[in-house]
């Protein structure tokens, strides 16, 4: 039951962010005296919808999404109302419009920031423990699995404990290949079965243990089947501790927090169209954490972490997912919003040069020219969303797996 509450919270949270995102773009635009005629979340039949002064605002049946129709987004529309037209869009300076075809990225960034807030003022925000090892072992267990009252079920193996392994000690190496990070170290164990040979580091001393790595189903290790995956009763030790600030101290937190946030999300998509191809994999049946997840694969996510009680994870999510989409749509790609600040901002740049040759303004870009180049752009996206869908369909990504 809490996890299909935390499914569903979770979804109406990117479903007030898409509004909101859509504010953004009315706001701003009536800020400015442009004309708003219509204001709809979704897409598909409408659902119901009212009018108040001269926008009509309502919701449509099909929830992807949303739009504001601006009259004249582009100088090539043909508008017949004489208001339309003098209100038109593509009437108001550069800089306008730029802000108003921002305003829906601004504000996932500002919804993202208030909720990194939220968190440090209440759940708290993770930051790196200096100088921790990321293949350290914190705990050696005595058994590969506990019972809910911490003992050890019968027959239950303790490979790590019976090879020697300890406390502080750092693996190098699974089966002679080295492992730098902890992803790598579980993808290791996981990969393995029976007697390993582990390289390990204690007290500046290198050494090897051979560990029976033991095989326990993918559902006990919080993942989907009964597929076995290798284990040795280890946890490593945390990268990170967790903080809470007071309303004061924040507000520094809450934006060099969202500054690293920023970077991460950059950085993500530039590796993203990489990433792309291992959902292939995904597809296959093989578990990866390093491809991309479709809203679906999202409010999972969102449903395991209320489930677990772990409202910072929730709240962490739908921070990324704000700064993602913010970051996203920023992209100078037709039909996103960046793709329309492009030509604006390309229309004016050449004016400029051709005011200084002295010579009349250049015409509108011609939108029709770059349909082609706009449904190429569509497909990629739809075929790329179709792909993230199958792939949390067929094999989710799980918080509770590692």
């Amino acid at each position: 039951m809490t996890f299909m509450l935390g499914v569903v919270l979770f979804a109406v949270g990117i479903g007030i962010s898409v509004a909101l995102h859509e504010a953004g773009h009315l706001c701003s635009a009536k800020a400015f005296g442009m004309k708003v005629r219509r204001y709809f979340i979704g897409f598909g039949p409408t659902l119901f919808s009212f009018r108040r002064g001269e926008t009509e605002y309502g919701l449509k049946a099909i929830p992807a999404g949303g739009f504001c129709d601006i009259a004249g987004m582009t100088a090539l529309e043909e508008l017949h109302d004489p208001d339309d037209r003098r209100r038109a869009f593509f009437r108001y300076p550069t800089w306008k419009r730029v802000v108003v075809l921002s305003a829906g990225s601004l504000t996932h960034f500002a919804l993202g920031i208030v909720l990194i807030y939220v968190m440090a003022v209440s759940t708290g925000l993770s930051k790196p423990i200096p100088n921790a090892d990321p293949t350290g072992i914190a705990t050696v267990s005595p058994c590969t699995s506990l019972n809910d009252d911490g003992s050890c079920p019968a027959g239950s193996p303790a490979p790590a404990r019976d090879a020697g392994l300890q406390p502080g000690d750092r693996v190098l190496a699974v089966a002679g290949t080295s492992v730098q990070n902890r992803e790598e170290l579980y993808a290791a164990i996981q990969s393995r079965s029976g007697p390993t040979e582990f390289r390990i580091e204690r007290d500046g001393q290198q050494r090897t243990a051979t560990v029976d790595v033991a095989q326990v189903p993918a559902r006990a290790m919080g993942g989907q089947g009964d597929a076995p995956v290798g284990v040795i009763g280890v946890k490593l030790q945390p990268m990170n501790e967790v903080v809470r600030y007071g309303p004061t101290d924040a507000v520094g937190e809450t934006f060099t927090f969202t500054g690293t946030m920023f970077v991460s999300t950059w950085e993500g998509l530039k590796q993203f169209p990489e990433k792309v191809p291992l959902l292939l994999n995904r597809i296959g049946g093989e578990y990866r954490t390093d491809t991309p997840i479709s809203v679906v694969g999202a409010s999972r996510l969102g449903g395991e972490a209320v489930d677990l009680g772990a409202w910072a994870i929730f709240l962490l999510l739908l921070a990324a997912l704000n700064f993602f989409i913010g970051v996203f749509n920023l992209l100078p790609l037709l039909p996103l919003d960046g793709g329309h600040i492009a030509v604006n901002l390309y229309e004016r740049a050449r004016n400029l040069v051709r005011q200084a040759r002295g010579r009349p303004a250049g015409p509108p870009v011609d939108y029709n020219r770059l349909m082609p180049l706009t449904y190429a752009v569509m497909i990629v996206f739809i075929g790329v969303s179709a792909l993230t869908l199958i792939a949390d369909i067929v094999t989710p990504v799980s918080i509770l797996r590692r």
